[in-house]
Formats: structure tokens, C-alpha cells, sequence
């Protein structure tokens, strides 16, 4: 079996989950990854490891393919970020590697371009605007509305406006976060308009999946108890099982399903992001890639297997029955942040290791 390449942001949360399910699985491993001076000189990457730059996704992937073409590799699989995911689309088309489609992973990575494939194929999705980032204008939807850049993950610049003067105030916060010169050099063409969409009422949800030649599996549904009502969206609690109703959840699987065949996510992971509005689930986001951070680390399947051990095995071709969660109650908690600062030290974890479930 050739080898199995890992292509991962240089800030990845998960590398040793991916590392240690490839080798579980049996595989080589390459890392490709932005690597920086300061993570070479703290972490220990695998012998042979690649360094590409995420600024041109598609010079990216050229580095990838060229680099490993001869060595025949068995996989090539992204495991967070929505640049990787595009990088490992890119490499993996050229090679003749199952992964999720090049036109999909192009669309996860822009949510104005998302919505705009959705809406056009029917999908439930907030009504939405584009505006620019470089003066203010009126809002173009009606109030409230949520501000968010169209390129950036983990909640990060999504503000809530919901008379006139937030929303100026709102669009001066965001326009100065796609200002910051490593932020707008991510995408400096997404970085001149803020996306603007109408702000959907009622509880929001998570939904981890596996699509397979273009049928996507259940793995886990989340519930977010907390409510992400703004003005800001950080994210606290993660929940599975779900306590909403089944016919509410099976609604929301088929809105996920139909999002990813618009896109064209047909093989690899997914994750989405939905509100269960007056109308029915409407969906926020879909991703190309699996859950964000170490909440992955929550799921077990089958045999003990994890969320990693899932996602490399089907990108190995491995023959996985619908690999089913274990029936367990399983949450994971992000600690809020109060205020602006540097985290010097935690304490109390042997403490909270001595709870029973923790």
C-alpha cells in the first residue's frame, strides 16, 4: 500500500488523532502542511513531510502532486480547514484518488458562493446579500441580520446587527478583521465584501457525516443547548444524542444530503451547520471536512474506533459497515473567553479528571 497523505493547516488541532488512526490502519504517512519555523522547532514531524503554501490552493496541490506522484500514494485526506480540503480535492482528482469533488470543496470555502449553489438548487438557506468591506453601506436585508467574511471558520467575525446602528457598528468590526493583512491575504478577492444574511430564529444544530459515491451517512447529530442569539456566535456545548424530535432530525439529515449534491461533496467527511427555524431546518454551512477541534475526540464507532480511524479507513478503501456511534451520551464543552489577553496557565484539571464521565 502506498502511502497515505495527510494535508493539515500548521495550526492543526488533530495531527496526532490523524497520525496515530493511519497508523492503526497500517499506512505511511506524509504531513503536508504550512509549516512554520516556530512549530519546526516544538513539534516532530514524520521524516518525510512536505511544506506548501495555502496563499495559491492550486500551486499548493502542483507542489503535492508533484512530490508524491512517483511514491503511488493509497490516499490523500485533509484533516481540518477549508484550504486543505481544497489542496487534497486538487491532488487527490489528479492522481485518480477518491475524495470529495473539486467544485464542492471550491464552494465549502466561499459561503456566498455555498449559498448561491443551494438556493439554486432548492435548499433551505437564509436569504443573503453581499456588501463591501471598504466603506459602510445601508443593510440590503431587513433587521436583524447577521455580518459574517465569507471565508473564515469557527465562528469567527459572524456579528449580529439588529437595528441601524449595530449594523454600521457590526460592519466597521468586520471590515477591520478582513483588513489584517493574514487575513485578507487568505482570499484578498472574498476579503472585499462581507456577506449579509437574514438572521434565522430557533435552535442550531451540528451534523457530522460521511459521504460515500454520493450517499451520505449519519454519524453524529449535536445539539447546541446554549443560545446563539448574538450579537456574537461563540460556540460552548456540543451534544449527542440529539433531544429533538426524530422526524425534525431526519428532516435535518435530508437538508445536509441535498446540500452536499448540489455542492457536489460526493466521498470523504462532512459537517454542517443548520437552524431548526419556524419553517424547518435551514442550513448555515457545509463543509468538505470533518467536526473542527478535538470534539471529534467525543465519538466512538463500532469497535472503539475513532472519528479519525472512520474518516482514514474509508479514504483507504477499507470496507466499513455503516459505522454507527456507540449509544452513549457524549458532550464537549469550549470554554468561553472573557476578555482579550494570553492564556498563561490552567489549573484544576486533575480536579475535573476525577469526575466521573469527564
Amino acid at each position: 500500500m502506498g502511502p497515505l497523505v495527510l494535508v493539515m493547516p500548521n495550526r492543526a488541532y488533530r495531527a496526532d488523532d490523524f497520525l496515530a488512526a493511519a497508523e492503526r490502519a497500517g499506512a505511511r504517512v506524509i504531513v503536508a502542511s504550512d509549516r512554520c519555523h516556530v512549530l519546526d522547532g516544538v513539534y516532530k514531524f514524520p521524516a518525510f513531510s512536505l511544506v506548501l503554501d495555502y496563499r495559491d490552493p492550486e500551486q499548493a496541490a502542483e507542489t503535492l502532486i508533484h512530490a508524491t506522484r512517483s511514491l503511488g500514494p493509497a490516499a490523500i485526506v485533509a484533516t481540518e480547514g477549508e484550504t486543505p480540503a481544497l489542496v487534497a480535492a486538487l491532488a487527490a482528482r489528479a492522481l485518480g484518488l477518491r475524495a470529495v469533488g473539486v467544485a464542492g470543496a471550491r464552494a465549502a470555502r466561499d459561503k456566498h458562493r455555498m449559498r448561491v449553489v443551494c438556493a439554486a438548487a432548492g435548499v433551505p438557506v437564509p436569504q443573503f446579500a453581499l456588501v463591501p468591506s471598504g466603506y459602510p453601506v445601508p443593510p440590503p436585508l431587513g433587521l436583524p441580520c447577521v455580518l459574517k467574511p465569507r471565508f473564515l471558520s469557527a465562528s469567527r467575525g459572524v456579528v449580529l446587527a439588529d437595528d441601524e446602528a449595530s449594523w454600521f457598528a457590526a460592519h466597521d468590526r468586520v471590515a477591520r478583521l478582513l483588513a489584517v493583512p493574514e487575513v485578507r491575504a487568505l482570499d484578498p478577492n472574498a476579503a472585499a465584501t462581507i456577506l449579509v444574511e437574514e438572521f434565522v430564529a430557533g435552535p442550531e444544530v451540528a451534523l457530522e457525516g460521511m459521504m460515500d459515491h454520493g450517499r451520505l451517512t449519519p454519524l453524529a447529530f449535536f445539539d447546541k443547548p446554549d443560545p446563539l442569539d448574538g450579537p456574537f456566535f461563540e460556540e460552548t456545548l456540543y451534544i449527542t444524542p440529539s433531544r429533538h424530535p426524530e422526524e425534525l432530525q431526519e428532516a435535518a439529515w435530508k437538508v445536509a444530503a441535498a446540500a452536499a449534491a448540489a455542492l457536489g461533496i460526493d466521498d470523504g467527511p462532512v459537517h454542517a451547520e443548520l437552524r431548526l427555524g419556524e419553517r424547518g431546518p435551514v442550513l448555515l454551512e457545509l463543509a468538505a471536512r470533518s467536526i473542527g477541534g478535538l470534539c471529534g475526540r467525543m465519538l466512538r464507532f463500532g469497535a472503539g474506533l475513532t472519528l479519525e480511524d472512520v474518516i482514514v479507513r474509508h479514504a483507504l478503501g477499507f470496507e466499513l459497515a455503516s459505522p454507527s456511534r456507540e449509544q452513549r451520551a457524549a458532550g464537549v464543552m469550549m470554554l468561553p473567553i472573557p476578555a482579550a489577553g494570553v492564556l498563561r496557565e490552567v489549573q484544576g484539571i486533575d480536579e475535573a479528571r476525577a469526575v466521573e464521565g469527564i
